[in-house]
């Protein structure tokens, strides 16, 4: 038999595997119907067991029960995805209370005037009073506590990578995302007394502004110390007699009375970072089209292979998944997932009801616009 004729014949089975696939399809909409009727739930993890067990019993090879039990893993994923569905589909969208930044009375961020979580408040809420508090917890338990109306942190920059201080306090406290802004991040060493560079025994800044200047700071041999800020580096900076600097916006060194010793320093001659507005309770722009979520998958074989094929399933594009250790002694960690949807899109309901079912922990963190 040659190449052809084995393609033909693949081809031929392919066509009988695809027609048992959608009569099993049929059945699991049935399925559905009778669930509903019944008030069940659509997991049932004895009965997914059961199935396994079966399929691996009656594989005569024993190199591909593991492919076997694969296959029809996935089957049974997208089967309920399609319950989901069809248990959701009759429900109303539910409605909820929009973002009002422009009567927003109490706004915060971490640093002190010139920083860039600044510069990101104002795109969104103009010249409104803006709060600062010393450490980004400081933000967010405000905002929890409801002593802010909205609080603003960054997340992500596009040389440095996450900001993950952020992910750790979105997994610790109670609020949502509800807007996504990007800043455009133009760093400068700036200094007192316009000291030359060889003077310089220490440059102070935020530890994702030190990462996002890498190769300056390395080229000129130059000892770094971390800060809580850069604009608080730039404000330390300014109060200090020592040989010292700090990397900060050139706005932030002007408004500081710094001297401007060398502009553009980060690595990459685009260097933006996104900021997220939170809030403590859920509020959901009409035009919002992305959504975040946190959870953590059981830890067993293909558990994460298997979350990502109910994405692909929903034909959901994933814009972003970061992962954070759980700190509580384990090596398991929380996974941080941004994907494409509009809250009330039955498919994206669908999605999450069936993640909040089968994964040991799932929070909705937000939805907001994608920039």
């Amino acid at each position: 038999m040659d190449l052809n004729q084995l393609r033909n014949n693949i081809d031929d089975i392919d066509k009988q595997i695809l027609e048992l696939f959608m009569k099993r399809m049929e059945l699991c909409k049935s399925v559905a119907d009778y669930k509903i009727a019944n008030n069940l739930p659509v997991f049932q993890s004895g009965r997914e067991q059961q199935v396994i067990d079966r399929i691996k019993s009656l594989t005569n090879d024993k190199e591909l029960e593991s492919g076997t039990a694969a296959l029809f893993t996935t089957i049974m994923d997208i089967s309920k995805i399609l319950q989901n569905r069809k248990m959701l589909s009759d429900g109303n969208s539910s409605s909820y209370i929009a973002p009002d930044f422009e009567n927003a009375q109490k706004i915060g961020c971490q640093g002190t005037s010139g920083a860039n979580s600044e510069t990101a408040a104002r795109l969104i809420f103009g010249e409104k009073q803006i709060t600062f508090y010393k450490t980004f917890e400081d933000v967010f338990a405000a905002v929890q506590s409801g002593e802010l109306d909205y609080g603003i942190l960054p997340v992500y920059n596009s040389t440095a990578g996450t900001v993950s201080s952020t992910y750790d306090l979105m997994a610790k406290y109670s609020v949502y995302a509800v807007k996504e802004v990007c800043v455009e991040i133009n760093h400068c060493l700036a200094a007192r007394n316009n000291i030359s560079i060889d003077d310089i025994e220490t440059v102070y800044s935020h530890p994702q502004a030190i990462a996002q200047c890498c190769d300056f700071l390395t080229a000129h041999g130059l000892k770094t110390c971390e800060y809580g800020n850069t604009a608080t580096a730039a404000e330390m900076v300014s109060q200090s007699n020592d040989n010292i600097a700090a990397i900060c916006s050139v706005e932030c060194a002007e408004q500081m009375g710094l001297d401007i010793i060398s502009k553009n320093i980060s690595d990459c001659s685009v260097n933006r970072t996104k900021f997220i507005c939170i809030s403590r309770d859920i509020q959901i722009d009409p035009e919002a089209d992305s959504i975040s979520v946190m959870f953590k998958i059981p830890d067993t074989e293909g558990s994460l292979y298997r979350l990502l094929t109910k994405f692909y399933v929903n034909g959901m594009n994933l814009q972003k998944i970061e992962s954070r250790p759980l700190k509580d002694g384990s090596f398991n960690v929380m996974f941080y997932l941004d994907f494409d949807g509009r809250i009330n899109d039955p498919a994206v309901k669908a999605l999450m009801n069936d993640l909040d079912e089968n994964v040991e922990y799932f929070r909705f963190l937000g939805t907001f616009r994608n920039i």
